[in-house]
């Protein structure tokens, strides 16, 4: 591990620093939006823009990195994403939120671009898998130390957004001063979504509901904690327990995958899920120890859900169409990433705020029937000809899905 810090450590305090502030500010402006009277129907919408945003930019960013350059690039998004938050606390109004969080999502999702190409380039084919490990670990241990600073700052005043903009910008400086040579991104072979979906239905209905549920999840988690009465400490508490949670059984979920039929391992997780949901639902609302413990779970089975997608997926298709599929599964998880937070607004704002354990539980129950069906109208591929599990967040870019399914054929390679 330390041969591999050694030549990427500034990739990494980058992501680092990009990572604590963005995941302090989805769960900011939940709150704050909360405060300022939106109801959930609008946070919905607000969280919806930003997913929007990222889902054009992971599109378009590599080609704007061929023609100006990869510095060129993070400054010019760093920049944007350090001005937008500021301009929350500013002008707090529904409609401008909107755009400013289209802009952020355009900004971020272009800053993930540039560091994990860089940091996919840096890697050797024998230190490639470490370093997407470390790399997943990093994301969601950052992530939930930006719930943290919710600690120390109250989300109704202007520091908070003054920290993540410094965050922002503090992570110009390691990409700024890098030797590292910049990369190519290479485009890889396209196949058509038709085509993805009738080589794997599964796996493109899978990608379809992780989006929606983890758009909920980070979208509106921190609205509904609000809303059942949690204190602002509580609810960073409770949002940093569904990133934590994942570190450790990601491994575990991708160790079991590899071993027996995926199909088994979505439906097992999915119907954790949908338990843990439908409980939380029938017991109406449930205190702070008991949101840690649920939502702590939710991440640990629902957040790899996207990964064994992938994964399956591959299964089904030749190595040439491999790097374009998994391209066009970042697009069919972005669009769940849309929807899900508009879906679970308009939810809490005329049915009730339980709703958002309901959907999450629909969303599941629904993914584990399909999964049983396929089951029985198709037979799996055997575990000798199938290809490794690796993990890779909803969030991540098209560069970050390549990079894993490069890691994973590499693995398939040397079996």
């Amino acid at each position: 591990m330390i041969t591999i810090l050694k030549g990427v450590w500034p990739l990494f305090l980058a992501i680092g620093f990009l990572m604590t502030g963005n995941g302090l500010q989805g769960t900011l402006l939940g709150l704050r939006a909360t405060f300022e009277g939106f109801d959930e129907a609008t946070i919905g919408l607000i969280m919806a823009s930003y997913s929007s945003g990222f889902l054009l930019s992971s599109v378009l960013t590599p080609k704007l990195i061929g023609n100006v350059g990869h510095i060129r690039v993070f400054a010019a998004f760093a920049s944007v994403a350090s001005t937008t938050v500021l301009l929350h606390a500013v002008f707090p109004v529904a409609w401008f939120w909107m755009l400013l969080r289209f802009c952020t999502g355009v900004a971020i999702a272009g800053l993930y671009v540039v560091a994990e190409s860089w940091l996919n380039d840096a890697s050797t084919n024998e230190t490639r898998g470490k370093t997407i490990s470390f790399y997943m670990v990093v994301t969601y241990a950052c992530m939930a130390l930006g719930q943290s600073i919710l600690l120390f700052v109250r989300p109704e005043s202007f520091l908070p957004f003054i920290i993540i903009s410094i965050l922002v910008s503090i992570a110009l400086v390691p990409i700024s001063l890098n030797d590292t040579p910049t990369p190519r991104i290479s485009v890889p072979r396209s196949i058509s979504l038709a085509k993805l979906y009738n080589n794997s239905p599964l796996g493109f209905v899978t990608c379809l509901a992780a989006g929606m549920s983890q758009g909920a999840l980070f979208g509106m988690g921190a609205v509904f904690c609000a809303k059942i009465g949690l204190s602002v400490v509580q609810t960073g508490m409770v949002m940093a327990a569904a990133l934590i949670s994942v570190v450790p059984f990601q491994f575990l979920i991708g160790w079991i995958s590899d071993r027996f039929d995926r199909r088994w391992v979505i439906v097992g997780s999915a119907l954790l899920v949908a338990a843990l949901t439908i409980s939380a639902t029938a017991f109406g609302n449930t205190g702070f120890l008991q949101m840690i413990v649920i939502f702590g779970l939710f991440g640990a089975f629902s957040l790899p859900i996207y990964s064994l997608a992938i994964a399956h997926t591959n299964d089904f298709l030749e190595v040439d169409e491999m790097l374009g599929a998994s391209s066009k599964l970042v697009f069919v998880s972005g669009c769940g990433m849309v929807v899900g937070p508009i879906l679970v607004g308009i939810l809490m704002t005329y049915v009730s705020v339980n709703s958002f354990f309901a959907y999450t539980a629909v969303i599941h129950i629904t993914l584990a029937v399909f999964a049983i069906w396929r089951m029985s109208v198709r037979s799996t591929v055997s575990v000798e000809e199938r290809g490794d599990f690796v993990h890779v967040a909803v969030r991540a870019t098209q560069v970050a899905a390549v990079t894993a399914v490069e890691e994973a054929e590499e693995q398939d390679g040397l079996a």
